[in-house]
């Protein structure tokens, strides 16, 4: 027997005999626990997402306009898409529409977003007036997403008079969401945020514009504030997956804004939005706590929070002649 193999196996079997020493050893056994998964989740494909549909496994998107937000998205293994929302306008932006976001923010706030995503697949909004004015020029606009903002993917709101578009999109290999039901770049044109496809004949646009969008190539569909009985109905009748915000719960999966989860957002709060935080609370007493340390004198402390120089060096620098050099 090798020196070495001996070695390596009286380490075995101290190893296995000594619950202790294995409790004190500085690199331990992966925890087995099943809530902490020993390796990182794969990233999420297409593919990933067509099968999550047919197994009826729900997907959870989010959006996130910045590094921190999509490595705050990237914390849960169980996010799947992280999408960088034209809603930046209004959250990150101070806009008042989505319509006043430009392709130059788009593109700087997805590519810093692409730096903090981890395993979910990244997609973003094309920008109100990017792929309406001709196919040329959204395939124009689409590539600067996908090279310079380091996306993965494109989601275009609107019904068939895009599909032109769509086909073209993925004809040369850029993924596209579709988004169907209440479009928000047309919020003026709709006369406000209101629910979509209520009447008979506005359900069965929505069916068919999502169906062509599925048939020009698009791999999901957003459906956003629409019945939960035409929500479900346009899922079981995709063969793409369905991605619901206001739709009910019979989509294929569910998406919220990252400010609305969070509790960050004090805007309008639509009915289909749930938070499930209350960090704006946390902060505005995080920042009331600072300015009263400021101005009680209480922040920084001299001992814990400051530096100090060598009493020495402090008499030498006290001596009339530096100060005399400083003047």
């Amino acid at each position: 027997m090798s020196t070495t193999f001996a070695h390596r196996r009286l380490s075995r079997d101290i190893f296995r005999a000594s619950p202790q020493l294995r409790r004190w050893m500085s690199v331990r056994p992966q925890s087995q626990d099943p809530a902490t998964p020993p390796i990182p989740r794969k990233k999420v494909t297409i593919q990933t997402l067509q099968a999550f549909r047919q197994s009826k496994t729900p997907i959870s998107m989010l959006t996130a306009y910045d590094y921190p937000s999509a490595l705050a998205c990237s914390s849960s293994l169980l996010t799947d898409i992280i999408l960088v929302g034209d809603s930046l306008a209004q959250v990150c932006l101070g806009y008042t529409s989505t319509t006043q976001l430009t392709l130059s923010e788009m593109i700087h706030h997805a590519r810093a977003a692409a730096r903090g995503t981890a395993h979910p697949f990244l997609i973003a909004d094309m920008p109100f007036g990017t792929y309406h004015t001709s196919v040329h020029d959204a395939v124009a606009n689409a590539v600067r997403l996908v090279q310079e903002g380091r996306v993965e993917g494109v989601k275009l709101e609107g019904g068939r008079e895009i599909a032109d578009v769509v086909r073209r999109l993925t004809d040369i290999g850029i993924p596209v969401m579709a988004h169907v039901g209440l479009l928000p770049q047309r919020h003026c044109a709709l006369s406000g945020y209101k629910v979509q496809g209520k009447s008979a004949n506005a359900a069965k646009k929505v069916v068919m514009d999502a169906l062509a969008l599925e048939e020009a190539g698009a791999f999901a569909v957003v459906v956003e504030a629409v019945p939960l009985e035409l929500g479900k109905y346009i899922t079981d009748l995709l063969k793409v997956p369905t991605i619901g915000i206001g739709a009910g719960p019979h989509t294929s999966g569910q998406v919220l804004v990252y400010d609305d989860v969070m509790g960050t957002w004090s805007g309008h709060k639509a009915k289909f939005v749930r938070r499930f935080g209350n960090l704006k609370e946390v902060r505005d007493k995080a920042v009331q706590s600072y300015g009263e340390a400021v101005r009680e004198g209480t922040f920084p402390d001299p001992q814990a929070e400051s530096y100090t120089m060598d009493k020495i060096e402090w008499a030498r620098f006290m001596e009339n002649e530096i100060t005399e050099d400083i003047r």
